[in-house]
């Protein structure tokens, strides 16, 4: 789930950018301090915008910079289990896939794709399903949810579980397909 939030905060302006507006310097130094760093109750941190009262600077001995207080938001991403998401197949793996969401990947193991017996085809990167004729493939787009949290100091480190076997879920075809099943089972049954 995505958050904003307001932050005050420091930063120091080098001299070699006093000639330059104060504001688009602070949110270039914010923006590098901040983005994709992860924070345990925002989550990771997407942007930073809004940069706003910048304090009349401070000098200190031997520093030739300014030092400033300022005010800024953040937008920031935290996955929650149980979460259904929406993401990108980033990534084709023997082992799984791996979805794009927001800014982080989660891995939907091989077991998790769906209910099929799935075969991994190497050569086009994908995972097929003879049964039922499903492919997964880098690119699409899934409904997932999420299984397992560990955010970790850095995005890298930290790990998503995904699976996208209940009802509902998987590539938006098989979810219409899911949908045609069940109002034909309804159908017979009446």
């Amino acid at each position: 789930m995505y958050y904003t939030q307001t932050v005050k905060d420091t930063f120091k302006l080098p001299p070699g950018d006093f000639n330059k507006k104060i504001e688009q310097v602070a949110e270039q130094i914010l923006q590098k301090k901040y983005s994709g760093m992860i924070d345990k109750e925002a989550g990771v941190i997407v942007k930073v915008y809004n940069v706003r009262d910048i304090s009349d600077g401070m000098i200190y001995p031997g520093d030739p910079s300014t030092h400033h207080e300022v005010r800024f938001d953040m937008l920031s991403y935290m996955p929650y289990v149980d979460e259904i998401v929406i993401g990108e197949v980033s990534e084709i793996a023997e082992f799984g896939a791996f979805v794009r969401i927001g800014p982080i990947d989660g891995l939907v193991h091989v077991s998790q794709i769906t209910n099929d017996f799935l075969s991994f085809d190497k050569k086009a990167q994908q995972f097929a399903s003879k049964r039922s004729g499903r492919a997964l493939k880098k690119g699409d787009i899934v409904y997932a949810k999420i299984s397992t949290v560990s955010m970790k100091n850095s995005v890298r480190d930290s790990k998503i579980a995904l699976t996208m076997k209940p009802d509902g879920l998987g590539r938006p075809e098989w979810v219409a397909e899911g949908d045609r099943a069940k109002k034909r089972e309804a159908r017979g049954r009446k």
